[in-house]
């Protein structure tokens, strides 16, 4: 869409797009629609921890790809991804809002979290942002952060049960299911000697995992959905050491992946990575794993 004149602008980092970000997406839908403008989000890429503490920066919920299909699935018009590099955040408070809100889209209502910084060493808030918007001719609103009981959804918060392996608490925050993308790649293939052969998926290393454990999902491919067995961990039963996302898709007898694009859609945890007596007691857990993955999906 070729976005001209004035905008309504909600902007943060949005990874994840969860529960929280969609308020703000909601509240500058809503502004929109009284204004007769459409709705620009603004993101940043890369995480602009990376650049401010370098090694410090989390592991993302999603790829910038996802984000940017995630805020326009929501109602944004257009979707700016802003670079955040070193010169980008040595701007000031009052440059960010002069070069990105006001000449870069003339903006004329903000939305914001309430959490929201910005500028320089994130010396500005929602406060500041209201008083730049007074001289130059927008508004606007920050939304509270939504919450579950004491917790804020926040994608920190949601990275922190994703890890722990919560995933209903993540679901419920994310509003839908954590989804992992990636290529199918060449494994050391002992889940077809095992009897159970599995997708190798491939996911990029800024993305967080779930905790190690087995889980039932649904696995995407080629428009496709079917029921999988995940295992995310290390395969300790044989010595390994690393992380892995192994999918065994299930009443697909044959099926051949290698280098096909692949999604997984996390649904419940079924257990943790265990290390078991023999083979032959691991063959029979994977088997009461593959009968708890169906109970669980047929309830999804």
């Amino acid at each position: 869409m070729d976005i001209s004149g004035e905008t309504v602008v909600a902007i943060g980092v949005f990874d994840g797009v969860h529960r929280g970000h969609q308020l703000i997406l909601a509240r500058a839908r809503a502004h929109a629609a009284q204004l007769g403008l459409p709705v620009v989000a603004v993101t940043f890429n890369p995480h602009p921890m990376s650049v401010t503490r370098p090694g410090r920066n989390p592991k993302l919920l999603q790829t910038i790809d996802d984000r940017v299909a995630a805020l326009a699935s929501l109602g944004a018009d257009a979707v700016n991804v802003v670079e955040f590099t070193a010169d980008f955040a040595a701007l000031t408070p009052e440059e960010f809002v002069d070069q990105v809100l006001v000449t870069g889209l003339n903006a004329r209502y903000v939305v914001v979290g309430d959490n929201f910084r910005f500028g320089q060493r994130a010396a500005g808030d929602p406060l500041a942002l209201e008083e730049f918007g007074k001289s130059r001719g927008f508004d606007v609103e920050a939304v509270p952060l939504a919450t579950e009981g004491d917790e804020p959804w926040s994608s920190t918060y949601i990275r922190g049960l994703l890890v722990a392996g919560d995933i209903a608490r993540a679901t419920e925050a994310l509003g839908r299911p954590f989804r992992l993308e990636g290529t199918v790649v060449h494994g050391n293939h002992r889940g077809r000697e095992l009897g159970f052969p599995t997708a190798n998926v491939e996911v990029a290393p800024h993305l967080v995992l779930p905790g190690p454990g087995v889980y039932a999902a649904w696995f995407g491919y080629a428009g496709t959905r079917r029921m999988a067995a995940v295992s995310v961990g290390t395969n300790p039963q044989f010595e390994g050491a690393e992380m892995r996302v192994e999918s065994y898709v299930l009443d697909s007898p044959g099926l051949d992946l290698y280098g096909q694009e692949v999604s997984v859609d996390f649904v419940a945890r079924i257990r943790g990575q265990w290390v078991f007596p023999s083979v032959a007691d691991l063959i029979a857990r994977i088997e009461q794993d593959v009968a708890e993955v169906r109970l669980a999906l047929a309830a999804s």
